[in-house]
């Protein structure tokens, strides 16, 4: 049933009713606002990263104004998607997401007729979009015409040791005792300079998107880091892709002004190294001031970016 979504007119939200899994009933959420213009170009999909749903209407009123229809999707057990008793933004295997991202591009192709679809990707949802489309690439199904990547999640951020033997510990745990949770040390500052109750611009759901993030499972950690090693050997997605970053990355242990104009989540060196692994045509700009949400920049950096992925589109998808 579509119905109106908590972000007001023109937003609606359907449930997307998905198979059972090993904690219970599944749904996924699909957010749709329409464009701009009376006819569509085509169809963008946006994927959330980790601790996050979507609320990024700056985002959407982007693609609407470009001329698409932008839908979202809320992954299983995320945002909208959390059911009780779930264990929030779990998975044992990146792959559980692939049905949620089937059933979403089913229901756009078949409600809207467009066969257009540019995904919108951003964090972990810029290392799961790039698998499934190859995956569903080998089985000969028709993905996505072009891919945004939003500051993508293609390692993890720390030491040569972290990324090394640590990794070999989580696999282990993971493997053994999925829900235990993994030791870190979280600032918060992201959260605090998005929310405008805090040192940002905008409004979220602070339950789904908390200030201090949510437990990391070794068993999701471990689905993660299997999901990096797949991209580090290098996968072919068939389609083009830009990746989108900021210029510096900075881990601040608590709030100062430049925390609004760096990447406070991902090593940006690491995005940029690993990007070219994803497949044969892939642009890399990297935005000077830009947050880990490029998009959710301060409105210069946010104009910035969204003039380089317009540019970039209108080349991605003109004809050959």
């Amino acid at each position: 049933m579509v119905e109106r979504d908590g972000l007001g007119d023109p937003y609606t939200r359907e449930t997307i009713e998905l198979p059972d899994d090993y904690e219970g009933p599944v749904v996924a959420t699909l957010v749709h606002r329409p464009a701009d213009t009376g006819v569509s170009a085509g169809a963008v999909l946006h994927v959330h990263g980790f601790c996050d749903y979507f609320f990024q209407t700056v985002t959407a009123e982007f693609y609407t104004g470009l001329g698409f229809d932008f839908f979202a999707v809320d992954l299983r057990k995320c945002g909208r998607s959390l059911l009780p008793n779930q264990t929030p933004n779990f998975c044992l295997d990146l792959a559980e997401y692939y049905p949620d991202l089937d059933a979403a591009l089913s229901i756009i192709r078949e409600r809207t007729g467009h066969q257009l679809v540019v995904f919108d990707a951003h964090s972990t949802g810029g290392l799961i979009v790039p698998l499934w489309a190859v995956a569903r690439a080998a089985e000969g199904d028709q993905v996505a015409d072009a891919l945004v990547l939003n500051s993508p999640w293609l390692d993890l951020q720390g030491s040569f040791f972290v990324r090394t033997a640590g990794t070999e510990a989580i696999n282990r745990v993971g493997q053994r005792r999925p829900y235990a949770t993994v030791p870190r040390n979280v600032s918060g500052v992201y959260v605090e300079s998005l929310h405008r109750d805090h040192h940002g611009e905008w409004d979220f759901n602070q339950a789904w998107k908390p200030l201090q993030s949510i437990p990391v499972k070794a068993g999701w950690l471990r689905a993660v880091r299997a999901g990096h090693r797949a991209v580090h050997k290098g996968i072919s997605v068939p389609a083009p892709i830009l990746v989108l970053c900021s210029r510096r990355s900075l881990v601040p242990q608590a709030y100062t002004e430049e925390s609004l104009t760096v990447d406070t989540v991902l090593d940006v060196r690491q995005i940029t190294k690993w990007s070219h692994q994803l497949g044969d045509d892939v642009t890399i700009a990297r935005v000077p001031d830009a947050m880990h949400d490029v998009f959710l920049s301060r409105k210069d950096v946010r104009e910035e970016a969204f003039s380089r992925t317009r540019r970039w589109l209108e080349y991605a998808l003109a004809p050959r």
